[in-house]
């Protein structure tokens, strides 16, 4: 358990983790849950206990679409999503271990793709 990992996740989200009652709306709620290794109340926990290499070794990081459906559906206002996003930018600030590049963004794009999985891909890859 990397403790100062932890308080850089928990800093950069500003979710007070033990808020969480791992009720799971917020992961019944999520469109990328079949996507995802571990689900947005995982995370929640998962962060709690300090289990954040875990998280950051983990592909559901780069599934998050980051809509925000699990922050309207938590009944605790916990806030899964900046979790993810959290760890997300934990992961890519230790060097070598960002999942894209921003210049293959445009390579992606195609009239079927949602406006709003374009601005969550700018999002994700420019930090």
């Amino acid at each position: 358990m990397n403790n100062n990992l932890k308080e850089q996740v928990l800093r950069s989200s500003g979710v007070n983790v033990l808020k969480c009652m791992r009720c799971g709306k917020c992961s019944g709620t999520c469109p990328s849950y079949d996507e995802m290794e571990y689900h947005p109340h995982q995370f929640v926990y998962m962060v709690e206990k300090g289990d954040i290499d875990t998280l950051m070794n983990s592909k559901s990081i780069y599934k998050c679409l980051t809509c925000f459906a699990c922050v309207d559906r938590c009944p605790r206002n916990v806030e899964p999503a900046k979790v993810v996003e959290a760890v997300r930018l934990a992961a890519v600030r230790q060097q070598g271990n960002n999942h894209m590049n921003p210049n293959q963004i445009p390579d992606m794009l195609d009239d079927d793709m949602p406006q709003q999985a374009i601005v969550t891909a700018f999002r994700k890859y420019i930090k």
